[in-house]
């Protein structure tokens, strides 16, 4: 039996890959947990700089597995909440992982699916990529992939998605924010590395803190508190080492440290 994750390293890459092609990489117990466990291994390893995740075969992933959903069905409301849960910590530690995250999109994102790319930072996908949050076709709904999915595309077209379970395509996905860019399927893998080049050309702390960022500044409602935060966190990042390297490597015209000849 194939593990159901791969996690391949190049360099500063860590590349993740569901491991279920005959299934579309389909969530199960065991995918879910062999997820969790690799990305907080990749947030602890200060040699990552970035993470990949895609899909071995045919489909990124079509949710969940419909022989674990039958099992589920039959087992306890306590079970299934201590599953549901095993989930929600899968897309928090995606969505806080302290490194940028690439989600890699092909064939299908369906359920969870969703969630993955929702969660990840930068999200490239190819125009047959079919998306779907399907789960009200079965009395259901995406309730814990919803944080991730309604910040990614918003209120107002969450509640569409989420009620009509309607099937969509990559076009779409871009127009709504959930994917950043569609390129051609020759041209996939050379979009995600453009990203990793940039990302590495990023100092390590300011591009892994950058989501840290962001979320603080949509939540903080006081201006004022805004204000002093983002004053304190300028002047630390000044002060800090990779503050420094970056602004001495600016003024003298070279390449700072952590970019690798």
């Amino acid at each position: 039996m194939s593990h159901p994750l791969l996690s391949l390293r190049e360099g500063p890459v860590c590349r993740l890959r569901m491991n279920r092609p005959e299934l579309h990489n389909a969530f199960d117990a065991m995918l879910i947990a062999a997820l969790t466990g690799a990305l907080e291994a990749a947030g602890r390893d200060d040699s990552v700089r970035v993470v990949v995740l895609e899909g071995e075969g045919p489909s990124f992933s079509a949710g969940a597995d419909l022989n674990w959903m039958r099992g589920m069905a039959a087992a306890s409301e306590e079970a299934n909440r201590d599953d549901a849960l095993a989930l929600a910590r899968l897309m928090r530690t995606l969505d806080e992982l302290p490194k940028p995250t690439i989600a890699r999109v092909h064939g299908a994102a369906f359920g969870g699916g969703v969630g993955l790319v929702a969660c990840c930072d930068i999200a490239i996908g190819v125009p047959e990529v079919k998306f779907g949050l399907t789960e009200s076709k079965l009395g259901l709904l995406p309730a814990v992939i919803s944080p991730y999915v309604i910040e990614a595309i918003g209120a107002r077209q969450a509640r569409r998605w989420f009620a009509t379970a309607e099937i969509f395509d990559a076009a779409e996905a871009q127009r709504i924010g959930l994917l950043h860019d569609v390129v051609n399927p020759t041209t996939l893998d050379t979009a995600v590395q453009r990203q990793i080049d940039f990302l590495l050309k990023a100092g390590p702390v300011a591009a892994a803190s950058a989501k840290q960022l962001v979320r603080r500044v949509a939540n903080e409602p006081s201006r004022d508190r805004l204000d002093a935060d983002n004053a304190a966190l300028i002047a630390q990042l000044r002060v800090s080492p990779e503050g420094q390297e970056g602004l001495a490597a600016f003024l003298d015209k070279r390449k700072p440290a952590w970019i690798q000849s």
